[in-house]
């Protein structure tokens, strides 16, 4: 019984399915925590989405299982460290950016300080693709936490003598200060970049520049919202 949970819990079907799970769940997060006045399409969503999955399982999934074949199990081991992290960064900001390329082609719109639509909610692609880039960062951020906290806790001297005592607690802690780290540095990773983003008004399309506030103040600086 032991080894036939063993099996379905690491075998590569079962492994592709949580990560289809799990970066499927990224994709939806990434997509209703958009700038929603960028219209998207049905199909243009579903290919992104596609998009999206498809990339990250390939980079969360594919290069863990190179490894796997290429190298012995002392090597693999030792290698799947080092490649858990990066891989990890490129799938979540892949998908992130795959469900929101849209955007940057289709613009989002502006505000004044006073949070007002500006020239006629006209969508600046230009501010859509800062907005992005942002939040594909923070994306990236978020691995810090998650990563590298669990493994500092779990190696502790006062953790590692609790669990010389008392070894079936290693899986509940190490579950618990990953979800601690996660809970704690998601937003602090997202408050990294302000939700509502500035950009100044000559670096956007020629549309923006000449716009003036109710008492006829050049707009300097314009804002949007980033999502999250």
């Amino acid at each position: 019984y032991q080894r036939r949970v063993h099996g379905m819990s690491t075998g590569t079907g079962w492994l592709m399915f949580w990560n289809w799970v799990n970066q499927s769940h990224n994709a939806m997060v990434n997509y209703f925590n958009r700038n929603a006045t960028s219209p998207t399409s049905n199909a243009t969503l579903f290919a992104s989405y596609c998009g999206a999955v498809g990339s990250a399982v390939t980079v969360a999934f594919g290069l863990s299982q190179l490894v796997r074949r290429r190298c012995s199990p002392e090597q693999a081991t030792k290698y799947l460290r080092f490649v858990a992290f990066p891989s990890s960064i490129v799938a979540s900001c892949a998908n992130c950016y795959i469900v929101r390329r849209p955007e940057t082609s289709i613009g989002i719109s502006l505000m004044d300080s006073e949070g007002n639509t500006v020239a006629d909610g006209a969508l600046s692609p230009t501010a859509a693709t800062k907005a992005v880039k942002e939040t594909v960062t923070s994306r990236a951020l978020l691995q810090l936490p998650v990563f590298f906290l669990p493994p500092l806790v779990m190696t502790l001297p006062i953790t590692t003598r609790a669990l010389a005592r008392s070894p079936g607690l290693a899986l509940p802690l190490s579950t618990f200060v990953t979800m601690l780290s996660f809970g704690f540095g998601l937003p602090a990773t997202i408050a990294v970049f302000p939700q509502t983003g500035s950009i100044a008004a000559r670096q956007l399309e020629p549309r923006f520049r000449q716009l003036s506030d109710k008492q006829g103040a050049p707009l300097a600086t314009l804002y949007y919202n980033k999502g999250l």
